[in-house]
């Protein structure tokens, strides 16, 4: 069984009958910036019971946090706490691995009452990629491939919501835009954000995926450090925040705004609406698994991509292909249809300036 070195850490946070949220464990170790964030997204310390069993998010570039809450019951070996979060730090985005990594664990220290156990479960599964418990269940990181964690996603579900305009999310994911997504449910929302990258297979989209953004300084600055991404945000005020993005998907009202500053890049051509009239077709399919739905959205694209670089007529002294502004030039392209392709060339490395 391989070992799970995308682990980074894992803690505890306990919430008291009185009402007091500690920071009981750690291990290793994590910085007070990451206690924070985790204390401001996690709940704990707010007096209402709408708590979500589990949430994730980003942290900083290369890093990610997962949390589980749980209520304390009477049964479990903890008499005076009332709700706990459990937290893990990975290198790597995988909520459906991770949230089945936190239920074992978060059920053993109920049970247990003792970090102990819980840090031996955590080191078997950080160097054997596994851990097994007599009551509280096994976890095998094997089972959590790429082709589960796509089987997680709704691509179907995303295009008979947007239908036709699914086509201004496709295209501002392929051309490396901003996109925020916006839902004022937190669970509707983190359900929904893991289906944006699947539409575009041939991109690890994750590297730019900001499942969940609050409109604070310190995760305003970290989105702004970056050229292109896709950020959830529960907040309505966000539409108003038109310098954050070039592409605003409002899942409630099923509705998308183009920023002014991306209206000449995101201009729909006739390949466009080729690919948007394809895609409602994949969604009405019911035959059509959603891996199904995915590559087929994938191969229009990689038709897409040998098109440009079919263009692709000068060397780089790597010995890369590369298109030249002068081929475009030459095509006598609609504008609208060079303005399109040079983005695509640029989003794909392929423009030679």
């Amino acid at each position: 069984m391989a070992p799970s070195m995308d682990l980074l850490s894992c803690s505890i946070i306990e919430k008291d009958c009185n009402g007091d949220v500690l920071w009981t464990w750690n291990y290793p170790s994590i910085t007070e910036q990451q206690k924070s964030i985790v204390l401001r997204k996690c709940s704990l310390q707010s007096e209402h019971n709408d708590i979500l069993p589990f949430i994730y998010s980003r942290y900083a570039t290369n890093s990610w946090f997962y949390v589980h809450c749980t209520d304390v019951s009477e049964s479990d070996n903890l008499p005076r706490v009332k709700q706990l979060a459990l937290i893990l730090f990975a290198k790597d985005f995988n909520p459906q691995k991770y949230e089945a990594l936190c239920r074992v664990l978060s059920k053993t220290y109920c049970k247990t009452g003792t970090p102990t156990e819980l840090l031996q479960l955590y080191l078997s599964v950080f160097t054997k990629g596994s851990c097994v418990t007599h009551e509280n269940g096994t976890f095998l990181c094997n089972e959590f491939n790429g082709r589960r964690v796509a089987g997680n996603t709704n691509v179907r579900g995303l295009i008979k919501a947007f239908e036709l305009k699914t086509i201004l999310i496709y295209t501002a994911i392929l051309l490396k835009k901003r996109i925020i997504v916006y839902h004022h449910s937190l669970e509707q929302l983190l359900r929904w954000i893991r289906t944006f990258p699947a539409l575009m297979k041939h991109r690890n989209i994750t590297n730019n995926l900001f499942p969940w953004v609050d409109l604070v300084r310190d995760e305003v600055l970290d989105l702004k450090g970056h050229s292109s991404y896709i950020a959830g945000c529960r907040d309505s005020l966000v539409a108003s925040r038109s310098e954050l993005y070039d592409l605003l998907v409002n899942l409630p009202a099923r509705e998308i705004t183009v920023a002014s500053q991306a209206k000449e890049s995101l201009t729909m051509t006739k390949a466009h609406k080729e690919i948007a009239l394809f895609m409602v077709q994949l969604g009405e399919n019911q035959s059509l698994t959603e891996a199904q739905i995915i590559s087929e959205i994938s191969d229009k694209t990689q038709d897409l991509l040998n098109q440009l670089k079919s263009l692709a007529t000068v060397t780089t002294p790597e010995g890369r292909k590369m298109v030249s502004i002068e081929t475009f030039k030459e095509k006598n392209l609609a504008p609208a249809v060079e303005n399109f392709l040079i983005n695509l060339a640029i989003a794909e490395n392929l423009i030679m300036l």
